[in-house]
This record gives structure tokens, C-alpha cells and sequence, in this order.
């Protein structure tokens, strides 16, 4: 077959993935070409991140072109991927997943990389990020934080700090890793106190549902127990038809790793939803057999828990960033 056009956004981090895929492909005598790709998200930096701005945000054009046939494989952050794809376009493999920890880069002040549940930044600090989830959680973990917005791609919020315009910023472990900057990570995250992002840490690796002979190469980047987490946890999106950008953590915690069967992997699927008046935590515990069917259940008790049907129609967006002086 020719060359497969893998289509990736142009921030250095999207395209260090889309790299990291290309050569994995290369190790299978698989000949690729990168097709950069300008979404909205990259043309909107200036506004905050929420439900209005939709569930496509940096990837309805990459979708796009996938479906006019001018690329062949789009490589996604999987925690900006809508959960429900367009017609004739599948998830055909999710590799092995990095590092989903949220952590905290400051200007260095901190040595050296430590756990949230120390007292390492206890004093009042003005974060940056813009996620929703984020902010909402972090309002009850740190409450004497303040949170500020923030965005841009992951140098960039770096810089920033750097630059004194921020005390810190709060990034994925994942992205920093992937651009060789996890040694700037000051404070590291428990999943189950930050709740990380449906699928964050991992990449999808997205095809036209018909074209056998890529799916067919795709495939073999495939790491079942990550892909099968990533299921599980996207499925609670789902079924609470909630976007990526809703103010919802959901994180499978695994053990059993020495196995590639999910069904021989036990998790603990974490969940937290911040509203106004606080966090609401869900966990339950399970196996990879059906991983729709678990995130589908915990899905449930959120939605028991808040005494709603879906997020869909809720007005709120998370507990909104305290001001300057409060």
C-alpha cells in the first residue's frame, strides 16, 4: 500500500505524537507522511473552555478530513475526542497509555517532584488552568488556591510561569512526558483526589470504519488493556451525554497489568463531578470484561447522586475560578 497520511494538529505536542505513531509505524515497515491540521481550538486561544464551545473543539477538522479522504489516520488526544464519532469513522487503536496524573509546573521554587498530599504549596497560589474539571475540583482540594484561567499549548503555559504570570499551571503528566518535560512537574496528583479526564494519558488512533488495509496496520499499535479502560471510562461520557469539556473526572484505576486479556484486569473506576455546591465522588469496582457495562453502571450512580438523567441539561459548568482577592 502507499504511504498512510497520518493527520495530526500542529502544536509541537500534537505533532511529538503524531511522530511517536510514525515511527512506531515505521518499526512495521509502515511508510507514513504528517498532514498538519489548523482546528478551532487553535484559532480561539483567547476564550475559556466549556460546554458552549461544543464537544469537537480541537477535532471536528481532523475528522473532516478523514471523511473527504485527504488523510488516512488522525491521531487524537483521547480526552478531546467526542464520544459519539461520526458515521463511518471508528477508534481502531488506543497504544499503551502514558502517565494520566494532572501535576503542577511552577517557576521552581519547589525541588524536586512531589505528592499532592503533602504540604508542598499549601500557602495561597494562583494557578492556571482553563478545564473546567479542574477548577471545579481543585476549588475543594485547594481551597486556597486561586484559579485562574489559562490557555495555550503546553510550552507555552510553561513560559508563562516562567515569566511570573502565574504561580503555576496545572497540566497532564502525559503531555509534559511527551515533550521531555515531566522533570518540571512539581507536584504530582493522586487520580482519586484530581480525577483526570475520560482517557487522558491516551492516544486514539482514528480510521474510516471501511478502509481494511489501514485499520489492518493501525491495529497492530493496539494495547488492549488501555484501549478497553479508555471504553470504560468514555462510556460514562456517554451515557450522561456529557462532553469533554464537562466539569466530570473519570479515571480506571488497574492492577492485574501483567496481563495484555482485560477480562483478567480488575479496576476501581473513580469519578468526580464538581457543582456548585461541591464534588460528588462515585467509585465502583470491577473488570475489563465489558467495560461499557461498568462505565454504563457508575454512569447510573452518578446520575442518582445528582438527581439528574444526563449532564446535557445542566446550566452549571463546574464551581466557577474565585476572583483576584477572595
Amino acid at each position: 500500500m502507499s504511504s498512510i497520511r497520518i493527520g495530526t494538529r500542529n502544536s509541537r505536542l500534537a505533532l511529538a505524537q503524531a511522530e511517536w505513531v510514525s515511527s512506531a509505524l515505521a518499526s512495521l515497515d509502515v511508510e507514513t507522511t504528517i498532514v498538519e491540521i489548523t482546528t478551532l481550538g487553535d484559532r480561539i486561544r483567547d476564550a475559556p473552555l466549556g460546554p458552549h464551545l461544543g464537544s469537537s473543539f480541537f477535532t471536528k477538522e481532523i475528522e473532516s478530513a478523514l471523511l473527504n479522504n485527504d488523510i488516512d489516520v488522525a491521531v487524537h488526544s483521547c480526552k478531546d475526542l467526542a464520544t459519539r464519532l461520526p458515521d463511518g469513522l471508528s477508534i481502531v487503536a488506543v497504544p499503551e497509555r502514558e502517565d494520566p496524573r494532572d501535576v503542577v509546573v511552577t517557576s521552581g521554587n519547589t525541588p524536586g517532584a512531589v505528592s499532592a498530599d503533602s504540604s508542598a504549596l499549601d500557602s495561597p497560589f494562583r494557578v492556571g488552568t482553563s478545564s473546567p474539571r479542574r477548577k471545579g475540583i481543585l476549588a475543594v482540594l485547594r481551597p486556597n488556591w486561586t484559579v485562574v484561567d489559562q490557555r495555550g499549548n503546553v510550552p507555552t503555559r510553561v513560559a508563562a510561569v516562567d515569566d511570573g504570570h502565574f504561580d503555576g499551571a496545572v497540566l497532564a503528566a502525559a503531555g509534559l512526558s511527551r515533550l521531555g518535560m515531566l522533570d518540571r512537574a512539581d507536584l504530582i496528583f493522586d487520580p482519586a483526589d484530581l480525577v483526570p479526564a475520560a482517557g487522558q494519558g491516551a492516544l486514539a488512533l482514528q480510521c474510516r470504519t471501511s478502509d481494511t488495509l489501514v485499520c489492518d496496520k493501525i491495529v497492530l499499535l493496539n494495547h488492549p488493556v488501555s484501549h478497553a479502560a479508555v471504553r470504560a471510562e468514555r462510556a460514562v461520557l456517554r451515557k450522561l451525554q456529557a462532553g469533554c469539556q464537562a466539569p466530570l473526572g473519570v479515571h480506571a484505576v488497574l492492577s492485574q497489568l501483567e496481563t495484555d486479556a482485560p477480562e483478567d484486569v480488575s479496576v476501581v473506576l473513580h469519578s468526580a463531578v464538581a457543582t456548585p455546591q461541591g464534588l460528588i465522588r462515585n467509585e465502583l469496582e470491577g473488570n475489563l470484561a465489558d467495560p461499557e457495562g461498568l462505565g454504563n453502571a457508575i454512569a447510573e450512580e452518578i446520575a442518582s447522586s445528582l438527581g439528574v438523567n444526563t449532564l446535557a441539561d445542566t446550566l452549571w459548568a463546574g464551581i466557577p475560578p474565585r476572583e483576584e482577592g477572595q
